[in-house]
Parts: C-alpha cells; structure tokens; sequence
C-alpha cells in the first residue's frame, strides 16, 4: 500500500466536482431507479404517478422533477399508516426484503420515530466505510494509526457500524463509545495511545476538562494527534477549532452532515463532499422546496440520492442541513465540492425577522473563553422557530472570573451578538461547571415550554 498517496480511493476521487463523473452518477441513477421500480412499492408507486421511465430518463432536471422530495415528515407520515411498524414501512421504500438487511442503526429518535440507516454487507464496505476511509486518508490517518471511537455505540449511526467503517483503513479501532463516560475513555487513551480520536467536539472539549482530574495529566500529553470530530456544530467554528487544536496538540476534522471532511489547510474552508460516484448531492429552497443551483456561494437545503445501495436507500432524501457549498478549487488542491453547515432546518430561530442558528451563537460565546466556559443553553418559553424577544441566553462563566467582571463581559457579549447576529439577548449567568455536559451530542436548548 502506498501510504503517501493523495487519495484512498485513486480512480474515483481525482474525478469528483467533474464533468467526467456526472455521466457516471447518471447511469448508476438510472439503474437505482429502474431497480427500486422492480422491488421499492412506494417508489414504484411515485414513478408511475409521475410517469417516470428510469430506462427512458433524460436526465437531472427529470429526475428532480418527478421524484418527489422525502422528509423527516414524509418518514413519520409512513411510519404512522403501518401503525407504528417500521419494518413494515422501511419494506415500501427498499428493494430488497428487510429479511436480507445485515445492520440496522438509526438516528436519536428524541422526537419520534427514528430515522433508520438499514444496510446490507455491501452498504456497509462500499458505502459507509469508503466515505470514512476516504475521509480519514485525507485527514492523515494511516494502517499504523490507533483509533480511540467516542462515538455512542447505541445503534446511532456514528456508532458500531462506523467503528467497523473505519477498520477498512487497516488501522487499530478501540471502540469505547460515549457511553463509557469520560473516566473509562481516559483510562483506555492512557492504556493504548491512541493517535486519532473521533467523536462529538462537546466531548472533546469535556475532555479538556476532565483529563487532569482522572489521570493528572492534560489532554495535550495523551498523544492524540488527528481528532475527527461530527454529530454537532464545533469543528467547523473557529474558536472551537482554536480551543481544541491548542488543548490537543493535534490538527482537528470536520466530517459529517453528509459525507464530507474538511481538509487540512490551516484555515477552514468546509467540508469537501467525497461521494460524487455514490450519492447525488442537490440543493433545494428551504421554504418552497423549488431546487437551488449549484454555484460557487449557494445557499440551500442539502439533498440526498445514493446511487448503489440496497438497504441504505435515498432518494432526494433532506439532511435538514441547511449550508453554503463551494464550487471553486479549494487551495489545498483536494478533490470535491465544499459545503459549510449554516445551521439545521429545525434549529432555526427567527428573532424579529432575523434568522439565527445556534451554531452561529456557540460561535460568539466562544470568542470570549477563557472568561467563560463556553456552554451556553438558549432558553425557549415557546416552541420555535418564532421567538418574541428577547432571546434569553444562559452562559456559564468561568471559574476564575469576579464577580464584579461579569456586568463588563454581559456588555461584551451583548455587542458581539449585536455586532455579528443583529440579535440583542438577555444573558442570564450560571456558574461554573453548573450546565451539565454530555458525552453524546451537546445540549443547546432548555424547552421551558415542555414542562407547563
């Protein structure tokens, strides 16, 4: 193996965000389709609708506009006419019997029926773990590296199957999930020195914490050099990228809401997409759903078809990402068409007409460790995305401000809010080490109007 190779994957990847490969995703649509035709009810029921022959296909623009698009919405809508059976409902939208599926994992499923990530043997390998060790060979991992997995293991989709995913590097994985808590990781980092760490930049960051109380040491002398990190904003924020490449020592990734990974160039420039040659990338208008072009600096709702699979199946599936992508060469010299996540659809808060993501505010509160923690709840007395002013923000400062500083930062902090987000919150201070932290995926919101 040539470990020094630009690419993982030498024939595809130089041709991604090419002409040359927008005939291969075609022919491979055409043969999805006439495939889910055979085998797929529900979508054979939409391209009879719709009068869409997959032999006869004339390209993108048909495509787009006979397949109707598929929601988190359009999921509970099936899950709820099979009474609640989702194994009864996934077997209307697959071409092959649910009997035939070798893994399930799924999305939290906090509210509602979770999203399932069904997937056969070949899902698995040339789907899923080909997008991670593309991903992970930009990033620098190698067959020689120790991989420490701090990712839930509780059939998310970050979980068992990517632990498995990432094996096909040929590299050590140490899969101790999030549910070990933050003692047992550090225990098994301390035990295996490990070089890359994946997992959510929240626990990273409690890492930083915790680390020299369990072991006496601080995370930057534990040896972990390339952190992979996704499953919520952070990595893509400068001052958290900031915090944890200084904490660490190590050069921080951001992967995910899609199949993406940021490359290694000293300043951020989003995420590289990685799987032209597997999944159709489309952009759509948030509200009205009409498709968005394309271009260098669009912004829109990301969009999904994979073109293979037999269990993992999209077919204009919406992420609820909402991003801007990049057409332009990007200056590492990399392959793929860049998108930085803006903020999900179902994040969104809209204060007086403005419209404000909570990554966006993450990124304020940040500029201001070490004065403050840098966790933060955005506290809702209604269900979004509408909120009557003012947004009311509960920050946690740090431990070794006065209290006699906190009237000055409040001031601070409200410009910066003002400055950047054209919002003007009400700051409600908690104390340190007050705001729980998660080993799964951060906490942002406080929903008082769950509990009247």
């Amino acid at each position: 193996m040539d470990v020094e190779r630009p690419y993982w994957n030498m024939e595809m990847e130089p041709l991604l965000n090419t002409p040359q490969i927008e005939q291969i995703q075609f022919e491979k649509l055409k043969r999805q389709l006439a495939k889910l035709k055979a085998g797929a009810p529900y979508y054979k029921h939409m391209m009879e609708k719709n009068r869409l022959d997959p032999e006869k296909l004339s390209g993108f623009t048909e495509f787009r506009d006979k397949m109707d698009i598929f929601s988190k919405s359009t999921w509970r809508e099936m899950v709820d006419a099979y009474d609640g059976d989702i194994l009864k409902a996934l077997d209307q939208r697959i071409a092959i019997s649910v009997d035939q599926l070798d893994w399930m994992a799924t999305t939290t499923g906090t509210t509602g029926a979770p999203t399932p990530y069904p997937m056969t043997n070949r899902d698995l390998q040339e789907f899923w773990a080909e997008y991670e060790a593309r991903g992970a060979w930009r990033a620098g991992v190698r067959p020689t590296d120790r991989i420490l997995h701090c990712f839930a293991l509780s059939m998310v989709i970050a979980g068992v199957t990517a632990a498995i995913g990432f094996q096909k590097l040929g590299a050590l994985v140490l899969p101790v999930g999030a549910e070990a808590k933050s003692e047992r990781i550090l225990m098994t980092q301390n035990l295996f020195n490990a070089t890359v760490y994946i997992g959510t930049p929240s626990l990273a960051e409690y890492l930083i914490e915790q680390a020299p109380k369990h072991l006496g040491k601080e995370v930057g002398d534990l040896g972990l050099k390339i952190l992979l990190c996704g499953g919520e904003p952070g990595a893509g924020i400068p001052e958290i990228r900031s915090k944890i490449e200084n904490a660490y020592g190590g050069k921080l990734f951001d992967m995910g809401g899609g199949f993406g990974f940021s490359c290694d160039h000293e300043e951020y420039q989003g995420m590289h997409w990685l799987m032209d040659d597997l999944c159709y990338f489309e952009l759509v208008d948030p509200d009205t759903k009409a498709p968005v072009a394309l271009e260098d600096g669009a912004r829109g709702e990301a969009v999904m078809t994979t073109l293979e699979n037999d269990g993992w199946v999209w077919v204009r599936e919406t992420s609820g990402d909402i991003v801007q992508v990049f057409t332009s060469p990007c200056p590492c010299g990399r392959t793929g068409f860049r998108y930085k996540i803006v903020g999900r659809s179902d994040d969104m808060l809209k204060i007086k007409g403005v419209m404000v993501y909570p990554s966006h505010i993450k990124g304020v509160i940040n500029e201001f460790v070490p004065r403050v923690t840098g966790e933060f709840r955005i506290i809702l007395d209604e269900p979004p995305p509408r909120v009557v002013p003012p947004l009311k923000l509960r920050v946690e400062y740090a431990e070794s401000l006065e209290p006699s500083e906190l009237e000055m930062l409040e001031r601070e902090i409200m410009e910066g809010m003002s400055k950047r987000l054209k919002i003007n919150p009400k700051i409600l201070w908690a104390e340190p080490r007050s705001l729980e932290r998660s080993h799964y995926k951060g906490r942002i919101f406080e929903k008082l109007y769950e509990s009247i």
